[in-house]
């Protein structure tokens, strides 16, 4: 019995000497280490010899277990530095090399744009204000000088929402933020400043410039005093504080249902300076927002004296800002959730 046990110890040993993987390994210690193999199977007839066999033959299985157990662990650490070691030539890593860091998150570029502006306007004592995306007809039009048959409404192309009419009149997406000027008016009293960004809808093309939804600001100011030089100083600070101290402003003549007299305000074009390029129309001014003087029945209807109170009210379109700022030439891109186009923001 110890012979066979030394003929399996040396086989083991030579056949351990001539593995070169760990597949081959695990085989090996199935083989001679395995719950079949025959030195557990002799370990297990132990009982079967001859008392004074047993503890002799006993000690030498165990001593070979031993020994084989201890050769197999030091193979697999030979056999683990050994692919190290090869993989290492293959490909060079340079442990200096700082690691790859974790991407995060960030804001979307019109959520960055809000934020700025209404930082930009609270500085200059304004609150913001939010109102509802689903609208009545009352404060989307009726209460800012539009009634059922203004020409104004055929030019936002509203979406209408299937459900009875209310005191108000029917329900649609609001068409522009100014409707919750309209109900700041009727929920405030002066003195008033404040600003309501949100999302805007209009039944549309999708193309370059427009899209059926977007993002609009609307600000109001109420106060006793407040003339158009207030407006034109306000909205030339917000001018100059988010596209440049060396910005150009023009004011010019425009009509709006909801402000008299009304303006429009452009900058001189950021690309060519005001000499004029594709992005301006060769004209060297971009229009940026529509502004004006609160109309009187637009006060009366939200409960404010317009003999007692000046105010001044103006309407930026969001998504347009960054695309002046950056020179982004396509609308598009803000809601294609290309993180390629977004990452740059």
């Amino acid at each position: 019995m110890l012979e066979q046990l030394e003929e399996i110890k040396q086989a083991a040993i030579k056949q351990l000497e001539g593995i070169d993987n760990p597949r081959d390994l695990e085989a090996w210690r199935v083989h001679y280490l395995g719950k079949k193999s025959p030195l557990t199977q002799t370990l297990r007839g132990l009982a079967a010899l001859p008392i004074d066999k047993r503890k002799a033959v006993g000690g030498a299985a165990n001593q070979i277990k031993t020994l084989l157990e201890e050769m197999a662990k030091q193979k697999g650490q030979s056999l683990r530095e050994a692919e190290l070691a090869a993989a290492s030539q293959k490909e060079f890593f340079d442990i200096s090399l700082p690691g790859r860091p974790d991407l995060a998150g960030r804001l979307h570029p019109i959520t960055q744009t809000i934020d700025e502006i209404g930082s930009i306007f609270i500085s200059m004592g304004f609150q913001i204000i939010e109102g509802p995306d689903v609208e009545w007809d009352y404060y989307n039009f009726e209460a800012l000088n539009m009634p059922a048959e203004h020409p104004a409404r055929d030019s936002m192309s509203s979406y209408w929402i299937d459900a009875p009419a209310g005191e108000k009149g029917k329900q649609l997406l609001r068409a522009h933020s100014t409707a919750v000027t309209a109900r700041t008016l009727e929920c405030l009293k002066p003195p008033i400043r404040a600003i309501e960004p949100g999302r805007v809808y209009r039944y549309e093309a999708s193309d370059a410039t427009h899209v059926p939804m977007f993002h609009q600001i609307d600000g109001i100011a109420v106060d006793k005093g407040i003339t158009m030089a207030d407006l034109k100083g306000t909205l030339y600070e917000f001018a100059r504080r988010y596209f440049g101290e060396d910005r150009k402003v023009r004011f010019r003549v425009d009509y709006f249902p909801f402000v008299e007299p009304g303006v429009e305000m452009a900058i001189d074009c950021i690309v060519c300076k005001g000499s004029g390029c594709r992005l301006c129309g060769n004209s060297g001014w971009i229009e940026i927002l529509g502004a004006g003087m609160t109309h009187p029945q637009v006060l009366e209807r939200g409960g404010i004296d317009p003999n007692v109170y000046g105010s001044f009210a103006f309407g930026i379109g969001i998504d347009r800002l960054p695309m002046l700022r950056h020179g982004i030439d396509d609308v598009r891109l803000f809601y294609s959730n290309d993180l390629r186009f977004l990452r740059q923001f």
